[in-house]
């Protein structure tokens, strides 16, 4: 194994296979090196990462059909949920199919627009995820601090316009980042150290002037991450508040239990996405970024179903009753 000189922090791979990919892809490809470094470990990673990707698309699939076929989930608690459900499978299917294909056939090439089209979608589905956390965190602040009000408010109506409103949020600040990257030019190696077409490692790629586009990135960053997050914080302030006045132990747990899940998935999606993200791209890690990476674009989507799941006996009592298990009535 000899080290490539395409950049601080690029992947290693032998001569032979950079010189067959490099045979393989023209000027206006990009080359995904991301798992390419170590082909011994590459069979034990496309098990693994098939076993993740089926588990995390039956899982949020599940999900999905469990609260559509129980009327008792028509709430608008778990219509979040199924939206999130619906994103995080979306999320999965942007990623981990490339990643997939690429480890099997050994050819690491990604074209110019198919890079650019994977950013998007990668980008336009975490804002989404960013969004549809923030609203669930609203939605639990009306059920327990507003109870008598909450039915009026989170109406029908009410809970499509947010959603809506999360899906062109992400969509048009998704688009503004992807049109601006479409404009750069790139430097000759084309190499990214990375397993998909993230920001920060195609950024550290671009030959143009970038300090505008570095602005705009933390200013959406600002936008789509800190407000979201913001008022995920304010909501659980409240929240926190009102279950401290609950006089019994009992009623305490049970009200809190409600927002256990959602905050367990909200630490693992803003963990993760601040250690890539919130920095300066002159100091991005493609090792760390890769290892974080694989965290929120594999690891999250696929726990969130066992999450919210497993700690709502709602969601157990459905899921059962959609299997037609015989325990059902003892959930």
């Amino acid at each position: 194994m000899v080290q490539l000189g395409l950049k601080p922090g690029s992947a290693h791979v032998t001569v032979d296979a950079l010189l067959r990919i490099t045979n393989e892809t023209s000027i206006s490809d990009f080359l995904l090196l991301g798992f390419s470094q170590h082909p011994e470990q590459q069979p034990l990673l496309f098990g693994l990462f098939l076993a993740v990707y089926l588990v995390t698309v039956l899982g949020n699939l599940l999900i999905i059909l469990a609260i559509s076929s129980h009327p008792r989930l028509h709430t608008p608690m778990y219509f979040f949920l199924a939206n999130l459900s619906f994103t995080d499978t979306c999320f999965s299917c942007t990623i981990v199919p490339k990643v997939l294909l690429n480890i099997h056939t050994q050819h690491y090439t990604i074209s110019h627009t198919g890079c650019l089209v994977q950013m998007f979608f990668f980008m336009e589905l975490a804002l989404l995820d960013d969004f549809l956390l923030a609203v669930m965190a609203y939605d639990r602040y009306m059920a327990i601090c507003l109870p008598l009000h909450y039915t009026t408010i989170m109406g029908p109506q009410r809970c499509l316009l947010l959603v809506a409103a999360s899906w062109l949020s992400s969509h048009l600040l998704a688009f503004s980042l992807c049109l601006r990257m479409s404009q750069f030019s790139f430097c000759a190696s084309h190499a990214i150290p990375h397993f998909f077409c993230d920001l920060l490692p195609l950024l550290k790629l671009a030959c143009s002037d970038t300090h505008i586009f570095q602005l705009m990135m933390f200013a959406e960053a600002a936008l789509s991450g800190v407000v979201p997050l913001t008022c995920v914080l304010v909501s659980y302030v409240h929240i926190i508040h009102t279950i401290l006045r609950i006089p019994s132990a009992g009623g305490k747990h049970k009200v809190f239990s409600t927002c256990g899940s959602h905050l367990t998935v909200v630490t693992l999606f803003y963990g993760t996405l601040f250690l890539v993200y919130f920095q300066p791209s002159s100091s991005y890690s493609a090792d760390t970024g890769m290892a974080t990476s694989v965290v929120y674009t594999m690891v999250t989507p696929m726990l969130n179903p066992f999450i919210y799941s497993l700690r709502n006996s709602d969601m157990k009592g459905a899921l059962c009753r959609f299997f037609s298990w015989g325990k059902c009535s003892t959930l």
